[in-house]
């Protein structure tokens, strides 16, 4: 098999156009004045100030709402002798409908219907009460109440929510007897509505009902508090073992939740079998503490076979909340042994001595390190004030491919899902749509501008009954907020790319209004020079190994906890919003990041090329002019820094310019990912533990070691300078040393009689010489650091 090779050297194809980020044009109004002290104050247009709207960023959606209450006094059908009523609410083709209630004549339903006034066909709003009947083809019509669209009075927040009145049922069957009332709300608003969110949507009208409808709904959700569980298991006591003939190797397991861990297994010291281990075990535990921690004392028997001695299960509300590096007091516990007989039980009782405490003062990270959203430590007593606002619009999308088929059609049922710091929200599900508009504006508070805010769009395969479906990803999009201009509007169209099996695709665009509101700019400057994570992360640093357990620990609850809310958030798309598997190999990645080090590299690398040609006398006029410079600096050292300085000054200022003048989307080309290899592709997308051929597995197997014995080669090299740079002193080669030292002494006496101006002259010359005094060789230096030995000879 053909693997295709990256030269590094080369410089990549310029990305499609299709990837990169755009302007959206936007159909709002002018821009509000925004005064720090009191908000947006007004919209300007139209010659008058319009009343305050939460819903600035976003276009103005007109909806026409219907509450439902309750009813009262509905007759009782003649032939069953009760009423199973439920209300319909019509307007022109559309139609919604309530849960109807067995045999009750005054049912109380309290809920909401919403028409978009994009789609009204009517001018008439009709609302039925009806009667629910199991033995007939159709439901009886107990009574109806009409509303003239045009006498229907329009709210606008902050406004109160309008009250609910009682309309009398009209009379149809024209008998003229008593057909109950029913209690009605009906008003034009907007999606700023507090009645949006949990409404029925019109435009979702053929949702199967239950969990359907559910699932459509827009939703603001909160993580979990998560806290650090700190278990120094420090001894045991009274342990008795099964086997007494031997001496027993004791370890201790501890199990919160599903994290288990252990401490090293070590032979007993005493013939009392206590046992000393003095161990940190770290577990992340989630608000309300559900579960408990469970601890064992097990005995090694043998390579895989442990005896269970001892147990117990503490509660975690026993434990105390540290929020400092201050010690924690020592506590012993009972546990109960296993495996013995009664007498023996109540001879002793086993012990364990425990230090334990939920860690405040750190921060639980639940994502990624690169595209953290949140630095704040988890008690809320160590918060500080927020910085600024952050508001996100989330106007639409286009250009959706279709994500599944429905009915002999394909079709998309898409939402978007925002995440920042521990707050997510939900849009509404827009159905059977390529082209959705959402128009929903979120806010959040801001404590660091050096964070992520991400946004993910999926399809909801849950809306149609049938058996489970996944929540297809449809892409992604990462805005870091100090890449914003403050107090602006930035409205840009996202390409959201996946990269699937088959390769790269774009799915679509994502339309975003974003606006990062600074509340004090001097709290944001000092910022900056504070440390990103609580300061508990650097007085006692947790290792790597445990930072990314920990983290992985944390995405678990978290996906867990968001998953069991109504509606639920899906592992799926916790997981896929929180890079979960960011840390599995990709060969793509590894080429992506070794070319980012060369692009590091390479403004040195033309540093040092650039003074190349100054000694070689490439442009005679530049290397008279850096004659000129180091003169000058020669023999006015005290400028050197501040022209340093001064020089990175000027450039900052050159490129100012040509800064950025949009926010970084999703590098398609960075990443290479427009031209990978198709099997590097299907490497990526591998399960762990793989599930491929093994023949395919050792190619795979095979080119890993070809990449592996190249950055070894590298590694290598790297040693060797390094071990015959310390090899000057070391005396390995006793004629370079003592050569090295005799030029040192030469060195010593000839600078300590040689003003240094004078040497540094010399030597910027003979650096800057015209390369007709220049000979093709090496240099002297060059060759005697080339001859000194390493220990490469040592090895195998």
């Amino acid at each position: 098999m053909a693997y295709q090779q990256v030269h590094y050297g080369q410089s990549q194809p310029s990305p499609s156009k299709e990837y990169i980020l755009k302007d959206s044009s936007s159909l709002l109004g002018e821009r509000r004045p925004y005064d720090r002290s009191e908000g947006w104050i007004g919209l300007r247009g139209g010659g008058r100030d319009k009343l305050t709207s939460t819903y600035d960023l976003v276009e103005q959606m007109q909806y026409l709402y219907v509450r439902v209450v309750k009813a009262k006094d509905l007759p009782n059908n003649p032939i069953s002798g009760s009423c199973d009523p439920y209300v319909e609410v019509k307007l022109g083709n559309c139609k919604g409908a309530t849960k109807h209630f067995d045999k009750r004549s005054s049912p109380e339903w309290n809920q909401v219907f919403s028409f978009s006034k994009e789609r009204i066909q009517s001018t008439h709003l009709e609302v039925y009460v009806k009667d629910r009947e199991m033995m007939m083809a159709r439901d009886e019509c107990v009574g109806n109440v009409v509303f003239d669209l045009n006498e229907v009075p329009t709210r606008v927040p902050p406004d109160s929510p309008l009250a609910p009145q009682w309309y009398r049922l009209g009379d149809r069957r024209g008998d003229g007897k008593v057909r109950g009332e029913v209690m009605l709300a009906v008003w034009m608003g907007t999606q700023a509505d507090e009645a949006f969110p949990n409404a029925w949507h019109a435009d979702a009208a053929a949702v199967s009902h239950g969990e359907g409808v559910s699932n459509i709904r827009s939703k603001v959700y909160v993580s979990p508090k998560l806290w650090y569980l700190r278990v120094n298991v420090i001894e045991a006591q009274d342990v008795v073992p099964r086997d007494r003939n031997r001496f027993p190797e004791l370890f201790v397991k501890a199990q919160a939740g599903n994290q288990v861990l252990r401490t090293r297994a070590c032979p007993a010291r005493s013939v009392n079998n206590n046992q000393m281990w003095n161990e940190d075990l770290v577990f992340v535990a989630a608000e309300p503490f559900e579960e408990h921690l469970v601890l064992t004392v097990e005995d090694r028997v043998h390579q895989g076979k442990d005896d269970l001695l001892a147990r117990t299960a503490l509660p975690l509300t026993l434990f105390e909340k540290r929020l400092d590096h201050r010690p924690v007091n020592s506590r012993w516990f009972n546990m109960e042994r296993l495996g013995f007989g009664a007498l023996e039980e109540s001879r002793f009782s086993t012990k364990i001595h425990l230090r334990v405490c939920l860690e405040g003062a750190y921060h639980v990270m639940d994502e990624s390190t690169m595209y953290i959203s949140d630095t704040r430590p988890t008690a809320r007593q160590l918060w500080k004030q927020p910085i600024g606002i952050l508001e996100v619009g989330i106007l639409g999308a286009q250009g959706l491919v279709p994500m599944k088929a429905k009915d002999d059609r394909s079709t998309t049922d898409a939402y978007c899902i925002a995440k920042y710091g521990q707050k997510w929200v939900r849009t509404t599900t827009i159905v059977d749509s390529f082209s959705p508009k959402w128009n929903e504006q979120y806010t959040w508070e801001v404590y660091d501008p050096c964070t992520v805010i991400t946004l993910g769009v999926f399809d909801n395969g849950h809306l149609w009954g049938g058996p489970p479906a996944r929540d297809m990803r449809i892409g992604k999009v990462r805005i870091r907020l100090s890449t914003l201009e403050m107090d602006r509007i930035h409205r840009h169209a996202y390409p959201l790319v996946v990269l699937q099996p088959s390769g790269l695709k774009k799915m679509g665009e994502l339309h975003l209004a974003v606006r990062f509101t600074c509340l004090s700019v001097s709290s944001v400057i000092y910022l900056y020079g504070q440390p990103l994570l609580p300061k508990m992360h650097y007085v006692h640093p947790f290792t790597v190994g445990q930072v990314d357990s920990l983290r992985h620990q944390a995405m678990s609850i978290v996906a867990a906890r968001l998953g069991r809310a109504e509606p639920p958030l899906r592992k799926e798309t916790v997981e896929y919003m929180l890079d979960v598997d960011s840390h599995m190999w990709s060969m793509r990645r590894s080429k992506a990041n070794f070319l980012r080090i060369i692009s590091l590299l390479s403004g040195a690398v033309g540093a040092f090329r650039w003074l190349g040609d100054v000694c070689r006398w490439k442009s005679p006029i530049t290397t008279l002019l850096v004659h000129v410079l180091f003169l000058i600096l020669l023999c006015f050292p005290e400028l050197i820094l501040p022209t340093a300085f001064l020089y990175m000054f000027l450039i900052g200022l050159w490129n100012y310019r040509r800064r950025p003048r949009q926010p970084p989307e999703m590098d398609a080309k960075m990443s290479l990912a427009e031209a990978i290899h198709p099997d590097e592709l299907d490497e990526e997308f591998d399960t762990f533990p793989t599930t491929k051929p093994h023949d395919l597995v050792r190619l795979r197997y095979d080119r890993l070691r070809s990449v592996a014995a190249r950055i070894q080669t590298v590694v290598g090299d790297m040693a060797t300078q390094g071990e015959r740079f310390r090899s000057l002193l070391s005396w390995r080669d006793p004629r370079a040393t003592g050569l090295f030292l005799v030029v040192c002494l030469a060195a010593a006496v000839l600078l300590y009689v040689t003003p240094f101006q004078v040497v540094a002259l010399l030597v910027g010359l003979y650096v800057l010489r015209h390369p007709r005094f220049r000979s093709k060789q090496p240099s002297v230096p060059s060759n005697f650091f080339k001859r000194l030995p390493s220990r490469i000879d040592s090895m195998l």
